[in-house]
């Protein structure tokens, strides 16, 4: 997984060597000895996640915690603050503070590693919605984004798995301080059902179950549609770090150890719950705004105009990340002979299957759009040209691989599609990018067509030339 890491600690030793650990692990690592130091590097680095050490001089951890989360450009930025201090009050008073993970002195590397790939993936996801919201915006097809922390945090849904009643009071009487209102189950057939049935805003699952085993519930939840977006928090037994890492691998968002602190308990349900309401907020907004104004009515899909507003959006960030994007452009092969064939009815019929395909094939991030008539985009971020031409390649194959049904009386027809990839250099813009894909794709059909052409790599200067 690529992400950049910014390590915070006023003790050069600590520094070099969380350094040391993640970069072996493969991260872009950069560090920063203060509090301001901190701040301006998140500005300037637009770092993954931030390793934040408490205690330090002047600007401790605890206010560079809370001013990273009260800027609205970086308040999604997930911060785990590390820390020698074990007392659950500091816990609370970071959390609190808006920090999404604590990591005590020293720091274990299984934990370490498990907790920032956890956090890591969930801001990429949130990236991607912020990135969508704030190129809709600019198109004035959205409202002013909503803002993290100052979503609520109250009232929420809470689906509560624990078979100890003991430990359910405990759950359900620091939840009631929020106003949440709390479904309680003791079987992991139970809380699937009312899991089903219900919307919930947060599933607490214990992992100290007698009779059964908590995680498979978590890799249920993930797998089923209805649940899979919806945050859950593990109640752990303190010192299990092997299920602890477990669960965070399947998908859980949170952890708390046993014995359950109450007030550090409802300082982690109000961090997911608002995380949770700010992403579904987010996500709404988009879906409604963009039904109609930046959508291709044929096929659902992204239309031109928002497509290349959001390339523009991603080359620019990868200045700034060094992340690499690649670009897909593809079209029909002889699609005129399909609509003169068949009829245009026909034609719309084979665009519109050709969109399920395509966008059934991509990862969630990816973003495809039809750019006009019979041709199409699909914007890869994170994405080197190898990666990008596979995936060209096996998008090929699915749309030649079976025929298409249409209402013509012919009943099927055979459909291929050509695709050039290009992938962003650090000085292209947006407009060299689908130029250089377009080039690519025009290879692709001078070389017979229903086939993949990528640029082969140059020297500085020299004309390009292409690989089928």
């Amino acid at each position: 997984m690529s992400a950049r890491i910014l390590v915070v600690d006023d003790v050069l030793p600590n520094v070099k060597l969380l350094q040391a650990k993640l970069t072996r692990e493969y991260f872009d690592v950069v560090t920063a000895f203060n509090g301001p130091e901190a701040l301006d590097s998140v500005k300037a680095q637009a770092p993954d996640l931030v390793l934040l050490d408490v205690m330090m001089p002047g600007m401790d951890g605890f206010e560079v915690c809370g001013r990273i989360k009260a800027d609205p450009a970086t308040s999604h930025v997930p911060v785990i603050m590390v820390t020698a201090l074990s007392d659950a009050a500091d816990r609370v008073r970071g959390l609190e503070a808006g920090a999404d993970d604590f990591l005590t002195k020293p720091v274990n590397d299984v934990a370490l590693f498990a907790r920032v790939k956890s956090l890591v993936r969930l801001k990429m996801t949130m990236d991607e919605w912020r990135l969508r919201q704030r190129t809709s915006g600019q198109l004035g097809v959205m409202p002013e984004a909503p803002q993290l922390m100052s979503e609520s945090a109250e009232a929420a849904h809470v689906l509560v798995l624990e078979d100890s009643t003991v430990d359910t009071g405990k759950i359900v009487e620091a939840l009631s301080r929020d106003r949440h209102v709390t479904t309680t189950a003791a079987t992991i057939a139970e809380a699937l059902e009312k899991a089903q049935g219900g919307d919930f805003d947060l599933v607490v699952v214990s992992l100290t179950l007698l009779e059964e085993d908590g995680l498979r519930v978590l890799s249920q939840l993930r797998s089923n549609e209805r649940t899979r977006g919806v945050p859950v928090l593990l109640i752990v037994d303190d010192g299990d770090l092997n299920r602890t890492v477990k669960g965070l691998e399947l998908g859980a968002t949170d952890y708390l150890a046993k014995p359950i602190d109450r007030n550090e308990l409802l300082a982690r349900v109000r961090t997911q719950i608002r995380r949770k309401r700010f992403q579904d907020r987010l996500r709404a907004s988009y879906e409604q705004s963009l039904s109609l104004a930046l959508t291709d009515s044929l096929t659902g899909l992204h239309n031109r105009r928002y497509a290349l507003a959001h390339l523009d959006h991603l080359v620019q960030q990868m200045a700034v990340t060094g992340k690499p994007l690649s670009l897909l452009m593809f079209d029909i092969d002889h699609f005129k002979q399909v609509n003169d064939t068949w009829g245009h009815p026909v034609g719309d019929e084979v665009l519109r299957e050709l969109a399920k395909r395509v966008s059934g094939n991509l990862r969630s991030f990816d973003l495809v759009a039809r750019l006009g008539g019979e041709e199409f985009v699909v914007i890869m971020p994170d994405t080197p040209l190898d990666a990008a031409v596979m995936v060209a390649e096996r998008l090929r194959n699915r749309v030649a691989g079976t025929l298409v049904k249409v209402s013509a009386p012919v009943g099927e027809i055979q459909v291929t599609i050509s695709i050039g990839a290009a992938c962003a250099t650090a000085t292209c813009t947006a407009d060299d990018l689908l130029r250089r894909a377009d080039a690519a794709l025009y290879a692709a059909k001078n070389a017979g067509r229903n086939r993949v052409c990528s640029e082969a790599v140059q020297p500085e200067g020299e004309t390009p030339s292409y690989v089928v």
